[in-house]
C-alpha cells in the first residue's frame, strides 16, 4: 500500500525520473549517488514485487 495525502488520495510513486547524467563530468559524490540510487532502485522494484 502507497503513502495517502490527507485527502486519503494515493500519492504517485516517482520512478524513473528523467536526470541528465554526464559520466565524463562525474566527480566521485556524483558517481556515489548514481550507485546509491540504483540500489534504492533495485530495492524498491523487490519491495513492489516486480
Amino acid at each position: 500500500m502507497g503513502k495517502r495525502n490527507k485527502r486519503n488520495e494515493q500519492l504517485p510513486v516517482a520512478r524513473a525520473e528523467d536526470v541528465e547524467f554526464a559520466a565524463d563530468r562525474a566527480d566521485a559524490d556524483d558517481l556515489e549517488a548514481l550507485q546509491r540510487s540504483e540500489e534504492a532502485d533495485r530495492r524498491a522494484q523487490q519491495y513492489e514485487g516486480t
